[in-house]
């Protein structure tokens, strides 16, 4: 039955050329963006696991700048140690000379002082952005972001480096008792060291401040004497200048200078106050982050270190130059232990951030499988939907012509 109200071809025609259009945007859309999965309504399920990929090779990427920066500070601590080792080799050679009863050690020993000096250059110009690894003031170590481990429940955490620093600075120690602590979690303080734990509220611990004082000891601190204070994997370190050394409260100046210090670290949730109105050098540490923060804080004298004993090398006389020879071979151990050490860390950093780039491109390479657009075969239905939409247009408009054949039956 033919009717002039009611066009079931034209609807079936019209409904067929709009899937076809619809089809066809589709197709088009995939290849302007190479992508077919380019919004969660396209494929919810596999957007949200391409969208999860993506964001853990952005946090690779800031992953390889810290291992880059990493390589770069080991690669300057070892050429130094290396340097060390190369130089004490010679001073050994200056100290096996002077052995010999005949030999000129007034200008020997000249040789072994111009020597222990440019050590002394060495390990003090051996920083990288403003880290030094040889000269003691990082602490026992440094840590460097080497990975993002996620497990199966979904939750991201960081992975590091452990890199061991090894003190190669010359000059003699004395203890000075400039520690006094108070607060905190599992509190220890031996005089030249301190440390506690401010719990975080992840963890639901309730010891979330403390206290160190700087004092100011029997033995005065002296311009070069160091305060550091290891925060969370970081490191922030004052040296005492000559002007605080003469001040009245010599522990005051540090104190804001240590301050300012660990300020600049930028630790989450960590806040330090310094107040001096009831103790002199008091700075208060309060934690509101969620992770726990180990406070560790060490003195160093000026020029303390692992060739402390080099300052004792004198080979003027007989006695001096025997004494020396024990010493340099105990010195040169220490160096060319730093020497080794560094190069051991420096390829653990290298082989990791090898697996890092090898990883991201693993990445990379999972998530175009998911969400790229195969061309060859969006080309080939491009063509087929085009031609799909001429004949669904013409075979539309055959359909609207269907009312005028009536026309016929009424001549």
């Amino acid at each position: 039955m033919s009717s002039i109200l009611t066009n079931s071809s034209a609807m079936v025609a019209l409904q067929s050329l709009q899937s076809i259009n619809d089809q066809l945007n589709t197709v088009q859309n995939q290849i302007s963006t190479g992508k077919s999965v380019g919004s969660a309504s396209d494929n919810a399920a596999v957007w949200a696991i391409s969208t999860q990929m993506n964001s853990d090779v952005t946090g690779f990427t800031g992953i390889t700048n810290s291992l880059s920066l990493g390589t770069s500070t080991l690669s300057v601590a070892s050429q130094a140690a290396s340097s060390v080792t190369d130089l004490l080799t010679q001073m050994k050679a200056k100290i096996v000379a002077a052995q010999d009863g005949n030999a000129d050690r007034t200008s020997l020993n000249n040789d072994v002082s111009a020597l222990k000096q440019q050590i002394g250059q060495v390990v003090g110009a051996a920083q990288f952005n403003g880290v030094n690894l040889v000269d003691g003031s990082q602490g026992a170590s440094i840590n460097i972001l080497s990975a993002l481990d996620r497990n199966a429940s979904g939750a991201i955490s960081a992975a590091f480096i452990s890199v061991t620093n090894n003190d190669l600075s010359t000059g003699g120690y004395t203890a000075k008792a400039v520690f006094d602590v108070t607060n905190g979690t599992g509190v220890s303080a031996s005089g030249d060291t301190a440390g506690f734990t401010l719990d975080g509220t992840a963890g639901g611990g309730s010891t979330t401040t403390g206290t160190i004082q700087i004092d100011n000891p029997t033995t005065a601190l002296a311009a070069g004497d160091q305060v550091s204070v290891a925060i969370g994997g970081k490191n922030a370190t004052y040296t005492v200048t000559a002007a605080d050394a003469a001040a009245t409260s010599t522990a005051d100046m540090v104190a804001v200078g240590l301050k300012n210090a660990i300020d600049q670290l930028g630790i989450a949730g960590l806040t330090v106050n310094y107040d001096n109105s009831t103790n002199a050098g008091t700075l208060s540490f309060s934690n509101t982050g969620a992770n726990d923060l180990t406070v560790n804080a060490q003195f160093k004298n000026a020029g303390s270190g692992g060739l402390a004993a080099m300052s004792s090398i004198d080979v003027s006389n007989a006695a001096g130059a025997t004494a020396a020879l024990s010493t340099i071979e105990s010195l040169m151990n220490t160096a060319i232990s730093a020497t080794a050490s560094f190069g051991s860390s420096s390829a653990q950093i290298t082989s990791q951030a090898t697996f890092v780039s090898k990883l991201t491109d693993t990445l990379k390479t999972g998530i175009g499988s998911l969400v790229d657009a195969n061309m060859e075969a969006a080309s080939a239905k491009l063509q087929a939907l085009q031609v799909q939409q001429q004949l669904g247009t013409q075979a539309l408009s055959i359909a609207n012509k269907s009312p005028q054949n009536l026309l016929t039956l009424f001549r």
